[in-house]
């Protein structure tokens, strides 16, 4: 009946502190009484203690409480009364402690810093929260400095700093290129714990000019960026090697202090050349297992959940070739207070004792102080039955007005631990939660439990009566529970009754009266029985039952544990299973059961379907073995076997299998001999000389084979001459100066006799020789020393025994060892066929200075520099192997216009020989990558502007730009293309007379001398009209460009630009003057100034950029950057790039390339406006994906 109650979530709560208490008194979950009962406040729910809010948002404290009355609410702020009321700004939701700080509308996050306390108040006490810190999240700008570039020699190690603003909380730091690459990571070159990025040594590909480091606040949801870093590695020949010398930490030792819980991180980055490589261990220990992790290519030691075991030494070992370096950190865990004993509710009678307990651990050990309703003890109210004892408040003889909530509070240098537990002391008279008269029904000779749920304080004693005026029940026939519940183990017919449950306390006493019945069990009393039943017959199960007649049964049949098939053959009747028809699947088991609202009961029973007995079948099956097997005509190359056959098993025999074994030389190994077909019963055998056989006959048919007959009487054959050489013959040379003979020795079988030897002999071919001959035994090869170097040799191997040679055995070529080629091949030409094929020739190598097979040529061929940027790079040569005597080859793949080398070398079975002179060549200009970017901005009524990057691989001398356009429709239409030849050496575009409010499609790509390369496309719309007034359509195919008009040589442009500089530098020395005063002016004059990174906020509806706001000046940032925005084309990506990982953010950029926006989710794109490209989306969200 308790499962059922339903409790409103108000009450829920109130359930949850009354099952944790301590003490004499049970609550049970009645709801009714629950509603009723006082209680003192509790903290539900409140804000963590260490609060960090966005600036931008509103502030919500919580604090929630619950208590009976229901509890008011103050706070505390920096330890004063906060009085809401008086800001307007700050509201207090109802029913609830929880304030919200209006930010959005008007309000400083900064005013509202401070330590708050939330106190929850009713009749029976005061809770107090945790002492909640606010403190809004800031990510300040990054400090000015003056970057140096870094002039480094190759080996030396470098340390590039990234001093990030300090920010609450601090930011995420990674390290990334101009182009948003996230720069590679090794155990060479890694970031540390502090941001800085460390080179163990620096190698020429690190040089380069954009090592960035970015900062991400997260609370702010922006990305700040460091300026450019610049690194030039410059060359010593040769490099020193350098042994290990710590970066990080430095000095031989250090000390590092964690909390108990937390992750400990340890570092160590060494330079040195080769690069070091780190190990960790901990002295006098062995690190914790399953806790311990390395990270940063084990330059970094995490250890997860500390204690104070971890503490001791822990030492890492930089290590390379020429020596090792160490440094100890001496690891100490302290700890924050942490809970032995937590104190928990009491819930106490009037005159009871009780006692809270409040046991903390830490390191240092915390201070135990407590206070009552949110007061310290020592200055609260007296209470006569309250005593304090350290960590225990004892009480004695409590009254009501003892209740209160009293508060431990656990304390160290490290933090603290807060906790509430009240003490709530009810004078409460009996009351019975059992319904009246509640009627409970049991099977005789079963248990019987009458419930009498009850609740006082104090708490009452219960006694249980039978009948009206029935005596007081006792006795071992009876057994009473703490919760009143009377039990009877074994009901009769006679405990049928009415019983009373008396209930009473010094406050009052209460009675309540439940029903009894006791019943008959229900019994089977004709079961099923077991049944044997043909095929096609009937069979019937009876089931009679007999039952308590106040009780309804209710018959199932199953079979097999499941229901009975859907069939019409199954009848059920009132007392017995019919089954008409019987057929196989009816075989099974048939299980009665009877069901009453008390008791349940079942029988089963199995039936077995038979049939009448079958024809016997014909049973096909293998054959029976062979017998009685015989040998006749003993000859000593031949015998004749012959045997009987078993029988066939109604299949007849196909054929018989001879196999034989040889128990002079493979004992227990049979050996397939041949085969006759299954009419036959002898065969003539052939056979070998120094031989024991025996054979054994196998017969077959359709069905399989037979098992193998008796084995026959073993025949031992004569011995005789070897009947075979040995094979595979040949002749390589391991060595310049050797020639190793190598065979496949004779087995046993083929030995025809006792003693197997082999007579190896050799001699140089094409020299009047003698043969050089050698016997051996057992083994299958024999090194020839001191031939000359590759020379081609005769080689034969003869098998003898005992008795004598094998036939003569055929001669086999062979050759000493290679050496490598003595010269490189000569008159070498190359052949451009385009910008990147190019046609390889060489004269052959005479073949005697090949000394080996000649297996080829190896072209070696590498990049040395592209004429067009004059650039080196790290060279990466290719090989192109041609098999055989050829003596030409094509190089396939070069980059045009560009400076190659190349070299031939001749290969044998040995290697390669010596290189030939390195051969320059160059290959021609092919045509143009595409233009790197194309961005079009400032759109007004009539002319949009456009800038570009030139191609990332010119592959030639650009000669010029070819741009091309057409007006777009409101039906997607195309316009009259228009196309503008543009010079190379420029970089953007005015573009005039365009229509207003019209969007443009345009075409660009670059041109060497050899052709068009690939082009990009991008779209813009012009703006409208401002003032609404319409003005004449000016035909796109008269569109022109502002470098058309040759303006530069014109009087009054001259004077007007000479004016235009004049005034520039009398601003500049202005903003200087300005700036050593310390001055303040507008952001946008520090970028004209400085262009030093800064970070603006993205606004939220509409994804542009907002302004930057210090304390006097709101102005906003220029347009133009020099990064790409999120109007870029760029046509180059790579899989680690940003614009890979953008979720469709557009995402933002200021003028130094840092940008921001939201990256915690996505944006409905706009409607087109003005310049907008559909292929470059925001970078913001990639960045996060880094981090």
């Amino acid at each position: 009946m308790m499962k059922k109650m339903s409790i409103s979530a108000s009450k829920a709560s109130l359930v949850l502190f009354l099952c944790q208490m301590i003490s004499a008194l049970d609550v049970p979950l009645d709801s009714k009484l629950l509603e009723e009962l006082s209680q003192p406040p509790t903290i539900t729910r409140q804000s963590p203690k260490d609060y960090i809010v966005d600036p931008r948002e509103n502030i919500v404290i919580q604090c929630e409480a619950k208590g009976k009355p229901p509890p008011s609410f103050s706070w505390t702020r920096n330890g004063t009364h906060f009085d809401i009321d008086k800001d307007a700004q700050v509201t207090m939701k109802p029913n609830s402690g929880t304030l919200v700080i209006n930010i959005m509308n008007g309000g400083k996050a900064e005013a509202y810093e401070g330590v708050y306390q939330c106190t929850a108040r009713n009749e029976r006490g005061a809770a107090i929260s945790n002492n909640i810190v606010i403190r809004p999240s800031r990510s300040p700008l990054w400090t000015k400095e003056k970057l140096e570039p870094n002039q480094v020699r190759e080996g030396d190690s470098l340390v590039l700093h990234c001093r990030p603003p300090v920010g609450l909380p601090p930011p995420i730091i990674f390290w990334m290129d101009n182009a948003f690459q996230r720069l590679p990571q090794s155990e060479r070159v890694s970031q540390g714990l502090n941001g800085d990025l460390y080179f163990s040594n620096v190698q020429p590909e690190d040089t380069r000019e954009d090592y960035i480091c970015y900062a991400r606040f997260n609370h702010t949801q922006t990305i700040q960026q460091k300026q450019p870093i610049s690194v030039k590695v410059f060359s010593t020949k040769p490099v020193t090697e350098r042994q290990p010398v710590l970066l990080t930490p430095t000095g031989s030792a250090s000390t590092k202090v964690e909390l108990r819980g937390n992750v400990l991180l340890l570092e160590c980055i060494a330079a040195g050349l080769p690069t070091p490589v780190i190990r960790w261990i901990k002295e006098g220990g062995e690190l914790p297992a399953n806790r311990t992790f390395f990270e940063n290519f084990k330059k970094t030691l995490k250890i997860i959940d500390v204690s104070e075991a971890d503490s001791g030494n822990y030492k890492c070992i930089a290590r390379n070739i020429l020596g090792s370096a160490h440094h100890v950190i001496s690891v100490t865990v302290k700890a924050a207070p942490y809970w032995i004993t937590a104190p928990r509710n009491l819930v106490l009678s009037p005159g009871e004792d009780g006692t809270l307990i409040c046991r903390a651990n830490g390191n240092p050990k915390p201070n135990i102080s407590w206070l009552a309703n949110g007061v310290p003890i020592a200055i609260a109210p007296e209470d006569p039955s309250r005593k304090v004892d350290g960590d225990t408040i004892i009480f004695s003889h409590v009254q009501e007005r003892s209740s209160a909530v009293y508060q431990c509070n656990a304390s160290n240098e490290y933090g603290y631990l807060l906790a509430n537990a009240f003490v709530n002391v009810l004078a409460e008279p009996p009351r019975i939660l059992t319904p009246a008269n509640k009627l409970y029904q049991v099977i005789a000779d079963s248990p019987a439990l009458l419930d009498c749920a009850y609740f006082g304080s104090p708490k009452p004693e219960i006694e249980w009566f039978k009948g009206v005026k029935g005596s007081i029940l006792r006795g071992n026939e009876y057994v009473f529970h703490d919760n009143g519940t009377l039990e009877i183990p074994v009901a009769q017919k006679d405990s049928t009754g009415t019983y009373t449950c008396v209930a009473r306390n010094e406050l009052g006493k209460i009675q309540n009266e439940v029903q009894l019945e006791v019943k008959d069990p229900t019994m089977i009393i004709k079961q099923p029985e077991y049944k044997v039943i043909q095929r096609y017959g009937q069979v019937s199960f009876e089931c009679i039952i007999k039952h308590d007649s106040t009780l309804l049964p209710t018959v199932i049949w199953l079979k097999d544990n499941d229901e009975l098939p859907d069939d019409e053959r199954f009848l059920v009747g009132k007392d017995n299973l019919t089954i008409m028809n019987v057929t196989d699947k009816d075989d099974g088991t048939y299980t009665c059961i009877v069901n009453t609202t008390l008791d349940s009961v079942s029988a089963s029973a199995v039936l077995t379907v038979v049939a009448a007995p079958p024809t016997p079948a014909i049973i096909y099956a293998r054959p029976n073995p062979p017998f009685d097997l015989e040998l006749t005509g003993q000859l000593e190359r031949s015998v004749e076997l012959s045997w009987i056959p078993g029988d066939e098993n109604n299949s007849p025999i196909t054929n018989f299998v001879i196999e034989y074994e040889d128990g002079l030389h493979e004992p227990g190994v049979w050996h397939y001999q041949t085969e006759v077909p299954g009419t036959q019963t002898t065969v003539q055998l052939k056979l070998s000389p120094y031989v024991n056989y025996s054979f054994r006959v196998i017969a077959v048919n359709e069905i399989g084979r037979s098992q193998p007959s008796e084995p026959s009487e073993q025949y031992l054959t004569k011995s005789a001459n070897p009947d075979e050489n040995p094979s595979n013959v040949q002749g390589i040379g391991s060595e310049p100066d050797n020639l190793v003979i190598t065979w496949e020795s004779l087995t046993g079988f083929q030995s025809n006799g006792p003693g197997l030897q082999y007579k190896v002999s050799w001699r140089q071919k094409d020299v009047d020789d003698e043969w050089t001959s050698v016997i051996v035994a057992n083994v299958s090869k024999y090194i020839v020393s001191g031939t000359p170097t590759f020379v081609p040799y005769e080689i034969k191997v003869q098998a003898l025994n005992d008795l004598g040679y094998a036939p003569e055995p055929s001669e086999v070529i062979g050759h000493s060892g290679e050496d490598l080629p003595m010269v490189a091949p000569g008159n070498v030409q190359v052949h451009v066929i385009n910008s990147t094929l190019a046609k390889v020739h060489w004269d052959p190598v005479p073949l005697k200075t090949v000394r080996g097979h000649l297996q080829g040529y190896k072209v070696y061929y590498w990049k040395v520099q592209s004429l067009s940027r004059r650039s080196r790079r790290h060279v990466e040569k290719k090989i192109l192997t041609f098999r055989g005597n050829k003596t030409f080859g094509m190089l396939p793949g070069l980059e045009p216009y560009s400076s190659y080398k190349l070299n031939v070398r001749v290969v044998n079975g040995k290697g390669e020989g010596p290189a030939s002179p390195d051969k320059v060549f160059k290959t021609p200009e092919g045509v143009p990558s595409s233009p790197s970017f194309l961005k079009i901005t400032n759109p007004t009524l009539d002319s949009l502007t456009l800038e570009w990057g030139s191609p990332t691989h010119p592959n030639g001398v650009l000669t010029s730009y070819i741009l091309k356009f057409q007006p777009i429709n409101n039906t997607h239409e195309l316009g009259p293309l228009v196309e503008i030849r543009i010079p190379a050496n420029e970089s953007s575009l005015i573009l005039k007379n365009l229509n207003y409010s019209t969007r443009y499609k345009f075409y660009f790509n670059a041109q060497t001398s050899v052709g068009s390369g690939s082009q990009i496309t991008e779209e813009a719309v012009t703006i409208m009209d401002e003032a609404g007034i319409l003005r004449p359509a000016v035909g796109a195919g008269k569109a022109m460009a502002s470098r058309q008009v040759d303006i530069a040589t014109q009087g009054w442009f001259i004077g007007l630009m000479c004016a235009v500089a004049l005034l520039i530098l009398i601003l500049l020395i202005v903003c200087f003057i300005r700036r050593n005063k310390g001055g303040k002016y507008p952001v946008k004059e520090k970028e004209d100034a400085h262009a030093d990174p800064e970070i603006q906020p993205m606004k939220e509806d509409d994804g542009t950029f907002g302004e930057y706001s210090d304390a006097e000046d709101h102005k906003p940032l220029k347009k133009g950057s020099r990064t790409p925005s999120d109007r870029t084309v760029k046509k180059e990506d790579s899989d680690d790039s940003l614009v890979d990982y953008g979720e469709g953010v557009n995402g933002q950029f200021n003028e130094d390339g840092s940008f921001i926006g939201q990256y915690s989710g996505k944006k409905e794109k706009e409607p087109a406006e003005g310049n907008e490209s559909s292929e470059a989306p925001s970078p913001v969200n990639a960045m996060n994906s880094f981090v």
